[in-house]
């Protein structure tokens, strides 16, 4: 049978109509920012390669899978300020430039911190010095960057685990204040940037408490104070969801965003001595503390699949009050939690395995917004 022309061409439009036309019920939700996308911010933290683009493949999947980016390491004091009077934008020019590129949400992290802290500041000795110093500091970082970065974490890690502050640099010389005074610098530097006090262990009651104190006091004292980041250094049985729950719930009906800031989830035991994230803490090493060097078993792949799917689960429940979801790494290999507590360890406690393949807890994740369809 011969076919005319205009047959064909018909027949030809209507081929790619039904083609195009997917069922809703069959549609695959193809990445994690697109899944979460009316929920909130997907981000992940990216290292020096990632910034610098060295890999292709894995720069495409950082942008097709996260809409949010935090520097893992570029922007704390001892690498963008080495020296009182050195600033070293290098790194951190190319990190901004990366999350503009593919239209991110930029999260700058972090501008005070006791830890991996420049020289010159741990040797200050007096308030007037600390006072010139942060002022320098956070009016320098934050000014130079406005209207480019979304968000930052102004203060991390200031509590000790019973919620009182931490002995740093920054209390001795300045006092309780300090924290007011580098609030109150930040919004001066970029009004319309978000600004985060940043912790881990915030799910622990005492620890919380304290820092609800924290932020009463800074909104007491007129700091401009948007959010608290909990950095989500969890394992797999650890806090119970019902401390999640009550971290999103007490830190928002202060009228602050929650984020959290730092998500990964350990599948190693863990020394009883050391608690939360301090990196400082170290322990020694033995077999029994790398249980997996070669592989994770598969019913651990399936214990941390499930601990995945219930957390975000909880996250969607509260999508109104949480405005980013951070992982701390793009794939097991680049996490922190490989060396510690224990150096050397092989941990796997993200979403991506080390070749970038997409791993259980990444499926469990995607499923909670698939079986909605």
């Amino acid at each position: 049978m011969k076919f005319t022309k205009p047959f064909l061409v018909l027949a030809t439009m209507l081929l790619i109509s039904s083609c195009n036309s997917i069922p809703k019920n069959q549609e695959k939700v193809i990445s994690l920012k697109n899944a979460y996308q009316k929920d909130f911010y997907i981000g992940s933290a990216l290292d020096t390669n990632q910034i610098k683009e060295k890999d292709a493949g894995v720069s495409s999947l950082i942008a097709k899978e996260f809409n949010s980016i935090t520097a893992e390491n570029c922007m704390k004091s001892m690498f963008i300020h080495p020296e009182k009077d050195k600033f070293d934008f290098k790194m951190t020019d190319n990190f901004v430039a990366f999350g503009e590129k593919h239209k991110m949400f930029i999260h700058g992290h972090t501008l005070l911190w006791h830890s991996q802290l420049a020289p010159w500041i741990a040797q200050i000795k007096d308030s007037a010095a600390m006072t010139n110093a942060m002022t320098n500091h956070i009016s320098t970082i934050v000014g130079k960057y406005k209207g480019r970065i979304n968000s930052w974490d102004v203060v991390n890690e200031a509590l000790n685990e019973d919620g009182t502050l931490r002995k740093t640099v920054f209390l001795d010389t300045y006092g309780k204040e300090y924290l007011t005074l580098a609030f109150k610098l930040a919004a001066k530097a970029d009004p319309k940037t978000d600004l985060y006090y940043n912790d881990y262990n915030l799910c622990q009651p005492t620890k919380r408490k304290g820092a609800v104190a924290l932020v009463k006091n800074l909104q007491k004292n007129g700091a401009k104070i948007d959010g608290v980041g909990e950095q989500g250094h969890w394992n797999l049985t650890s806090p119970s969801l019902d401390e999640i729950e009550k971290t999103i719930l007490d830190f928002s009906a202060l009228g602050l965003k929650v984020s959290f800031t730092e998500l990964d989830i350990s599948v190693l035991p863990n020394p009883w001595d050391v608690v939360g994230a301090d990196v400082n803490q170290k322990s020694e090493a033995s077999e029994k503390m790398n249980p997996y060097p070669n592989g994770l078993p598969d019913a651990v792949q399936i214990q941390l699949a499930a601990r995945y799917e219930a957390i975000f689960k909880l996250f969607t429940k509260h999508q109104d009050k949480i405005d980013r979801v951070t992982l701390w790494g793009v794939n097991d290999g680049q996490s922190w939690l490989n060396d510690w507590p224990i150096k050397g360890r092989t941990n796997y406690p993200l979403l991506f395995n080390r070749e970038f393949k997409p791993k259980s807890a990444y499926n469990s994740v995607m499923s909670l917004k698939e079986t909605k369809k």
